[in-house]
């Protein structure tokens, strides 16, 4: 088994302890998963601003422009647009360098804006380059927009336009719809945490992790603007990512906190909240594509423990037998049923049904309360995640 678990990371470039902790969720399934996790997804999901428009309008307006988009049924704030490929893309000799993060970007066909560049030498205006990651991995070519003297000195704007992507889907920043503040992107897990949470019009509602504002802007566009909503972050970069987002989709009845989360109950004693979103940072292992993965088993057990924490902080926040909804996107046992297991045992709070089921139920090891659990699986919906709805008990 460690010789199978060496030779999948190095075959996928995931770390060893990446693939112990995918191993411990899929067994025999694993392989196919990491395949699965190293690829885009087949869907691109987009959450219709309904404080602006509606579905319909909004699918029509794309379709008017011969972009194919659908609705997804079971909720009406949902639509998605298929992204295709792989597609062959030119030989081209000149090459630029750019971050992970960019770079699983521009496998979907984004465009390599100046401060993901990391390596750019001898390039100038006009030049066709192709565009890897810092592992050498090939992820579509481009015509440079920018020079390497104003790319290195300035560190903004427009660098490279991606010209032939393996695979491609709606720019959907780069749509009128999404300036207009109709349409943010948003997987569909993500529009399933927050209906979970099943906030109602007037409630007060405490998103503790809330950059960059996707779920805090969907509670406040599902409670129509009424109610109060607060959001907080402890970065004050994130807070203008938030602040930036809820502005353009015109939500009014949110308040944003600068504030380390996980002591807001001690410091903000007299806010109680009928619900509370739990979306701490994680290690991420869920979303897609994964060019590579470098993640060690201690970071993921640090990630779990600093992830009780907030739960924890949820706890002061609620009112008696309000719910708190909590979600990562990531699939580790360690971030997901057992923090899980924490929140029952060590804090005493209760599982209980949620009100929208997409995904499956939990991993076992948590008996009968797993069937109240929500997982989403990268085979089957294109992306790993994880939900749970609980109760503060009264007693």
């Amino acid at each position: 088994m460690e010789d199978m678990i060496r030779q999948l990371a190095e075959k996928h470039l995931f770390s060893i302890d990446a693939v112990n902790a995918l191993h411990e969720v899929y067994g025999s399934h694993l392989e196919k998963v990491i395949k699965t996790l190293r690829r885009p997804s087949q869907t691109y999901f987009m959450r219709v601003n309904t404080l602006k428009t509606t579905s319909k309008e909004v699918v029509d307006r794309f379709q008017k422009r011969n972009v194919q988009v659908w609705p997804f049924g079971p909720i009406e704030e949902a639509i998605y647009t298929r992204i295709t490929g792989p597609f062959e893309i030119p030989k081209v000799e000149k090459k630029i360098v750019i971050d992970r993060f960019a770079a699983e970007s521009v496998l979907r066909g984004a465009h390599v804006y100046a401060p993901a560049v990391m390596r750019c030498s001898k390039l100038r205006l006009g030049d066709e380059v192709t565009i890897t990651d810092i592992r050498n991995q090939v992820v579509g070519v481009g015509t440079m927009k920018m020079g390497e003297t104003d790319i290195l000195n300035l560190r903004k704007g427009l660098a490279v336009e991606v010209v032939s992507p393996i695979f491609r889907t709606l720019n959907l920043r780069e749509s009128p719809e999404y300036e207009e503040g109709l349409v943010y992107p948003q997987s569909l897990p993500a529009m399933v945490t927050t209906r979970v949470l099943d906030q109602k019009p007037g409630e007060t509602i405490v998103d503790l992790n809330c950059s960059p504002g996707g779920k805090l802007s969907h509670i406040s566009q599902l409670m129509r603007n009424t109610g109060r909503v607060f959001g907080v972050d402890r970065n004050p970069r994130k807070i203008k990512i938030a602040k930036d987002n809820i502005e353009r989709l015109g939500c009014r009845n949110v308040t944003l906190i600068y504030h380390d989360a996980r002591y807001f109950d001690v410091d903000y004693p007299s806010l109680k909240a009928d619900k509370c979103l739990v979306d701490p940072p994680c290690s991420a292992l869920g979303l897609t594509p994964k060019l590579y993965v470098e993640i060690s088993e201690r970071k993921i057990q640090d990630l779990a423990a600093y992830q009780k924490q907030f739960l924890k902080a949820a706890i002061g926040i609620i009112k008696d037998e309000g719910s708190i909804v909590y979600s990562v996107c990531t699939v580790t046992k360690d971030e997901c049923e057992d923090v899980v297991r924490y929140g029952v045992e060590e804090l005493g709070l209760e599982v209980t049904e949620q009100n929208i089921r997409v995904g499956e139920g939990g991993l076992k090891v948590l008996g009968d309360m797993a069937n109240l659990l929500q997982r989403f699986d990268p085979q089957k919906d294109g992306i790993g995640y994880f939900v749970a709805r609980f109760i503060k008990s009264k007693y």
